[in-house]
């Protein structure tokens, strides 16, 4: 018999995480992957996911506020696959 798969929820706080407002005050989490930026409105549920290719050499803990409000305003929404 085999036992049933229970995911336990990631409560921790990513050390590669950052948190800044966009221009509307909105709270979003940006999280580097090896190759994108991936923006999560933590304020707003209702706002979609987005993400946007780097390059290797630009780091986004070096990324002011700014540079990802720019970031975010360029990234496309990540919608659902159909």
């Amino acid at each position: 018999m085999s036992r049933p798969f229970t995911r336990r929820p990631n409560n921790q706080v990513r050390a590669d995480e950052r948190v800044f407002a966009d221009e509307s005050g909105r709270l979003w989490s940006a999280v580097r992957t090896a190759r994108a930026v991936i923006f999560t409105c933590i304020s707003d549920a209702r706002q979609s996911g987005r993400a946007i290719a780097i390059e290797d050499t630009t780091r986004e803990d070096d990324a002011g506020d700014e540079t990802l409000r720019a970031w975010l305003g360029a990234a496309p929404k990540i919608g659902s696959l159909s």
